[in-house]
């Protein structure tokens, strides 16, 4: 079973795996820089030798990690100076992870801004095309679901597919299936038979062999609320039993799953690496 949690990068990149191992997960997932900014330190052949070293010694499969783009970029913008910000940062992303040796790179779509979901899938194609062309091949780009909310781009398996297909190489891209972002854009995920026909759906438009990672996450919100909420495992309107199934199933297809489930009085990340433990039995 391969499954972790998104993993801080405090006091240095190399510390994350130190994080994951001390929570027992086989999967991780990291930032490799300030989420929440533009600009980026650059990569210290330490910061690299490290990290590599780390990973070499923590019995965690390289496979099974992944890095996440930061929050700023937008992919669908329709402005000019936001758009080739946020290709920079994607193709600089991309050359990041190959240095690390990490093999896949989550991204959301961003938001058209009112000008159309249809010029925002162009948008985005256009974006991740030449990122493709522009960082080496053993990174692999993940498309992330998101939640529909106003203008956004990618929350309806049509229009992701729309998008996915479009790519090439293929083989550089998969999907990132995100179950609070699925719930909340108005996939059910409650029973084993609705979360069995939400993955069925998914396989006929897209294809579950295109699934290379899934975000494993409860949702705050009610199904189709478009609110991106993410709950502790089995806590949310999506619950146990739902939540279960994703987790035999990505262990089924050997696909790793990452959580990134809120730290509160209630719960922390072992108390949720423990709940989804149990649901995998």
């Amino acid at each position: 079973m391969q499954i972790g949690m998104h993993v801080s990068i405090a006091n240095g990149l190399d510390k994350s795996i130190d994080n994951a191992v001390a929570m027992g997960c086989t999967a991780f997932q990291i930032f490799t820089r300030n989420p929440r900014g533009w600009s980026s330190k650059p990569l210290l052949k330490n910061d690299i030798t490290n990290f590599k070293k780390r990973l070499d010694t923590s019995k965690i499969d390289r496979l099974a990690t992944a890095a996440h783009m930061p929050y700023l970029p937008n992919f669908s913008s329709p402005e000019s100076v936001p758009f080739t910000r946020s290709l920079k940062s994607l193709i600089d992303e991309a050359k990041r992870c190959s240095k690390l040796g990490i093999p896949y790179l989550v991204a959301h779509l961003g938001s058209h801004k009112g000008l159309g979901e249809e010029k925002g899938i162009d948008t985005v194609v256009k974006a991740f095309t030449k990122a493709a062309k522009e960082t080496p091949h053993d990174v692999t780009f993940l498309l992330e679901n998101n939640v529909g909310f106003k203008n956004s781009v990618g929350s309806e398996f049509e229009k992701i597919a729309s998008i996915f297909f479009k790519l090439k190489p293929l083989d550089r891209f998969g999907i990132c299936f995100d179950t609070c972002h699925a719930f909340a854009a108005g996939y059910d995920l409650r029973t084993e038979k609705t979360a069995c026909l939400t993955l069925e759906k998914f396989d006929e438009i897209i294809g579950v062999k295109h699934i290379k990672l899934i975000h494993l996450n409860d949702s705050k919100g009610q199904i189709g609320c478009n609110i991106d909420r993410h709950e502790h495992i089995g806590l949310g309107h999506i619950g146990n039993v739902g939540l279960s199934k994703f987790i035999k199933f990505a262990n089924a297809k050997k696909i790793p799953i990452i959580m990134e489930t809120p730290i509160d009085e209630r719960r922390d990340d072992t108390g949720n690496m423990k709940k989804a433990k149990e649901l995998a039995r």
